[in-house]
C-alpha cells in the first residue's frame, strides 16, 4: 500500500475493515461506472499523493469519518483511487493507496457552454453554475454582450468553490472548467470551428427538430444570450459564423433556465446517441 495524503472528510461512513484489500472494487475505464461509487469521494490535485487541507473539515467534521474508513480519491482529470485513512490530527488526515490510480475516460460528447450570466443576481449564477456541473458540461464561458457587458470579478473564487462542490455531489470525475469572460467577435472563431453549435433564440425551430436532423459531434457548443436577449447585430455575427438557432418553446426564459434546458436537452440527446450506437 502506498502513503497517501493528507485530505478531509465526505459524507457515507464505510466498512472499517480497509485493509481487506479482497473486497477492493475494481475500476473499469468505461465512464459508465464513474457516477456509481459508493465511497465518500474527495479531490486533491495530484494522485497519489498529495495535500488537501480544504476537505480536512469536510471529512471529519461533516461526515464525521475516522480510521480505517474508506474513501475515494479524484483529481479531476479522470484520475481516481481507493484509500483508506489510516491516521488523523489538527494538520489533515494521512491516507494509505489500496490501488493504484484509475483513468476513467469519457466518449460523451464534450458540450461547451457561453451564456451571458454576468449581472445575475442572488445566487443565480450559482444555480446555473451548479447545474451545467451536474448536468455534465465540460466549460462554462460568461459571455460578454451589449446588454450584459462586464462580470462580477469577486464571483470567480465562488463559482469555483461552487464546482467543486458539485462535481463531489454528482461523482463526476472530469472537472468542469470555468473559462475567462468572452465577448461575442472572441467567440465567432469557436463557432467557425465548431461543427455542432447551438443559439437559443425565439420564434427558431424547435430544439428537438434541429437535433432530429443533426449528426453526433465530438464537441459542442451552447449559447445563451443575456437578460434583454442578443442585439440583432450580434445574433447575425453568430449565426453567420455558423451557430444554428434553436427554440426552446413559448415562453420567455430566464438566462440560467434557457442554459439548463438546452444544455440537457443537448445532453440526453448526445448521450442517448451513444447509448443506441454501442
Amino acid at each position: 500500500m502506498q502513503a497517501l495524503c493528507c485530505i478531509p472528510r465526505l459524507s457515507v461512513i464505510v466498512n472499517r475493515s480497509c485493509r481487506k484489500t479482497s473486497s477492493l472494487r475494481a475500476f473499469s475505464s468505461d465512464s459508465s461506472d464513474q457516477s456509481r461509487g459508493g465511497l465518500p469521494r474527495f479531490f486533491t490535485d495530484v494522485l497519489p499523493s498529495s495535500k488537501a487541507r480544504d476537505e480536512f473539515w469536510h471529512m471529519t467534521k461533516v461526515l464525521r469519518l475516522n480510521t480505517d474508513d474508506r474513501i475515494e480519491l479524484f483529481n479531476g482529470k479522470g484520475g481516481l483511487v481507493e484509500g483508506c485513512i489510516e491516521s488523523i490530527d489538527r494538520t489533515g488526515a494521512d491516507i494509505v493507496a489500496l490501488e493504484n490510480p484509475k483513468l476513467v475516460s469519457t466518449n460523451a460528447t464534450q458540450w461547451h457552454v457561453f451564456a451571458a450570466f454576468g449581472s445575475l443576481k442572488g445566487g443565480r449564477s450559482d444555480w446555473l453554475i451548479e447545474k451545467c456541473t451536474e448536468l455534465g458540461a465540460s466549460s462554462v464561458t460568461p459571455l460578454l454582450t451589449e446588454h450584459s457587458p462586464s462580470i462580477f470579478e469577486n464571483r470567480v473564487d465562488r463559482l469555483q468553490r461552487v464546482i467543486l462542490a458539485a462535481a463531489k455531489q454528482c461523482q463526476r470525475l472530469h472537472e468542469m472548467a470555468l473559462n475567462p469572460p468572452l465577448n461575442v467577435r472572441g467567440l465567432l472563431p469557436i463557432v467557425s470551428r465548431t461543427k455542432q453549435s447551438f443559439i437559443a433564440a425565439a420564434e427558431a425551430t424547435p430544439v428537438m427538430n434541429a437535433l432530429a436532423h443533426s449528426q453526433r459531434e465530438p464537441v459542442g457548443s451552447i449559447i445563451i444570450g443575456p437578460e434583454g436577449d442578443f442585439t440583432e447585430a450580434e445574433v447575425k455575427l453568430i449565426l453567420e459564423a455558423g451557430a444554428m438557432a434553436v427554440g426552446l418553446g413559448p415562453h420567455r426564459l430566464r438566462v440560467e433556465t434557457a442554459t439548463i434546458a438546452l444544455l440537457s436537452t443537448a445532453m440526453l440527446w448526445s448521450n442517448s446517441r451513444d447509448y443506441n450506437n454501442t
